[in-house]
């Protein structure tokens, strides 16, 4: 097939293709932290200039604040994209098409040519778009009560009924989709109903028909990821859900962050989650099959979200979005600083394209980025 390989299929990335996941070895890696000695940190006291920023800045090259966007080797911003009224909460480039899509706070999905950088469509939704995610052909956008799926392919829309508040999360695992939800919490019975919910695509009938309801969490799902035949559920009680994507039973709950667990991301053998308890968590596959922390990252911000993307050697890096408005890039697995990315308010989306290319979304619109091709040494 002509369409471009699905990003980080080939690698210890959770990609659509293949999805890896903890993988129940005893396999500790003890390189988790590690910096090299040839490792360049970042400063940080560096800051943007905000004089800069609203175009009046008289210091021009003398100034001692970054007339940038950004601070690090390696990579650079090609083009930014103004278009939605509200905050960011998804971008998505769907495989095989030359388009991405983004979902805004503004209730609108925006369509954008990926060649021209135009956006090419709006559509308002009558809701904030809480997620956004594509598989296959398929565009899935979570707003309030219900999510929004169109095949890109034939424009067909379907609307999925079922959940109750926000869909925060979504994500696609053994041929079923699965969303995270605010859910309703009866106070007589004090815990969440419905905070997962679960749909299978019936080709016969042409429509998703409700699968399944994942029920555990007292509180909001607001993460998902999947690897190694599991589904990982992050949410507002602090705690991560460990279930069988066979069985859909709860296999374990991890209980160590001390916040909401804003994002998980799968890499090699390793899950690894990020909080607001301003900690990353790298968590590990003992013999017995149960997860736990080989690693903890500390960060001096409470975390949004992870994204892992390879660089133009191949090298794995890690994307990570604070809410002091930066986006922090570190080798795995040394978490040695690759550099910064910083915004006017907070980045919620980050999207991995392909051939190096990457995007961060922010309050108005997007930035795209690109890893440098590696200098030739002879």
């Amino acid at each position: 097939s002509g369409a471009p390989k699905r990003f980080a299929d080939d690698s210890g990335f959770s990609g659509s293709a293949q999805r890896r996941g903890p993988n129940f070895k005893n396999n500790h890696n003890n390189s988790w932290g590690r910096m090299g000695a040839n490792n360049k940190v970042v400063r940080k006291t560096e800051k943007v200039c905000n004089y800069w920023v609203q175009g009046k800045c008289t210091f021009g090259d003398k100034c001692r604040f970054l007339h940038s966007w950004s601070l690090g080797e390696g990579f650079s911003m090609l083009n930014h994209l103004d278009g939605h009224q509200k905050l960011l909460s998804g971008i998505v480039l769907p495989a095989g098409m030359d388009k991405l899509f983004t979902g805004s706070k503004d209730e609108t999905l925006r369509a954008w040519d990926a060649n021209s950088g135009q956006c090419t469509g709006v559509i308002n939704l009558g809701g904030e778009v809480g997620c956004m995610i594509s598989e296959g052909l398929w565009l899935f956008v979570g707003i309030p009560n219900a999510v929004k799926a169109w095949n890109t392919q034939t424009n067909q829309e379907f609307s999925l009924s079922g959940p109750a508040g926000q869909v925060y999360a979504m994500i696609v695992g053994n041929s079923l989709l699965f969303a995270g939800t605010q859910g309703q919490s009866p106070s007589i019975i004090g815990f969440l109903q419905e905070g997962i919910l679960a749909w299978k695509f019936n080709a016969v009938t042409n429509s998703f028909e409700p699968a399944a309801s994942l029920k555990g969490h007292t509180l909001p799902v607001v993460s998902l990821m999947v690897g190694a035949n599991r589904l990982y559920s992050g949410s507002m009680d602090h705690s991560i859900k460990v279930w069988s994507l066979e069985t859909l039973q709860c296999l374990q709950t991890l209980t160590e962050h001390t916040n909401v667990v804003m994002s998980l991301l799968c890499w090699d053998q390793f899950l690894l989650s990020c909080s607001l308890d301003q900690t990353i968590k790298v968590w590990v596959a003992t013999e017995n099959g149960n997860l736990e922390v080989t690693y903890t990252h500390n960060e001096e911000h409470g975390l949004l979200n992870l994204r892992g993307m390879h660089d133009l050697e191949s090298k794995p890096v890690l994307l990570c979005a604070c809410n002091d408005n930066y986006v922090r890039l570190y080798d795995l697995p040394s978490f040695s600083e690759r550099g910064k990315i910083f915004a006017k308010q907070e980045i919620r989306a980050i999207e991995v394209g392909p051939s190096g290319l990457f995007f961060t979304g922010d309050g108005t619109g997007f930035k795209v980025w690109k890893w440098a091709e590696p200098v030739a040494t002879t």
